[in-house]
């Protein structure tokens, strides 16, 4: 299955897939394409230094997100992409663009969602005291952090975190727990019923 990646920042997530396919371990996954809506992204940097394809699609060089999401899909089917994971994607795509990809998109989330969707998650788990967060991969639908959940797994909250140092943690999940969705979906071992994912060989 072919993968484009889509990312915003220092990609991170990015490099877990990079390097988890560098030992094999995504199996009929295949990194083809990387992509950021912001151009001079160390994401942008990892992807060149693993010889993968990369470009810039600026969401602000377009109108509308319509426009926008016109031009990234025009990329992806040029690269004959047939799945997409955001790694620290931070554009939320519309339903027309998830339709196209239905369950065909992941996403990961500093959260144990639903809670704490949306910008910030490790600094809303602070504020709101809780105990236990951790992060979620998931299907991508058309709200925001509200898919079908793939995997998740929790970390202690201590009192001394701060939003930086509970995230740090959190992100030792994330790039353990993306590649091995990632490698799932391609295989075709994932299916979604009435919101729930399961698993099957």
């Amino acid at each position: 299955m072919r993968i484009a990646v889509l990312v915003s920042g220092s990609g991170t997530n990015l490099q877990a897939l990079i390097d988890a396919s560098s030992r094999g371990e995504l199996g009929p996954a295949q990194l083809c394409l990387v992509v950021s809506n912001r151009p001079g992204v160390r994401a942008l940097e990892r992807a060149a230094d693993a010889g993968l394809a990369n470009l810039v699609i600026n969401h602000r060089n377009h109108d509308t997100r319509r426009a926008f999401e016109d031009a990234l899909l025009e990329a992806l089917e040029a690269n004959g992409i047939e799945a997409v994971i955001l790694a620290g994607f931070m554009r939320i795509l519309s339903p027309f663009f998830v339709e196209k990809f239905e369950n065909r998109i992941l996403n990961t989330h500093p959260a144990l969602c639903p809670s704490f969707p949306g910008i910030n998650a490790p600094q809303q788990a602070i504020t709101a005291g809780v105990k236990v967060s951790g992060c979620t991969v998931h299907f991508v639908d058309t709200g925001v952090d509200t898919g079908p959940i793939i995997f998740q797994e929790a970390v202690e909250v201590s009192p001394i975190d701060t939003a930086e140092t509970l995230h740090a943690r959190i992100q030792n999940l994330e790039h353990r727990l993306l590649p091995r969705a990632t490698k799932l979906l391609a295989a075709g071992s994932l299916r979604v019923q009435e919101g729930i994912v399961s698993q099957h060989p």
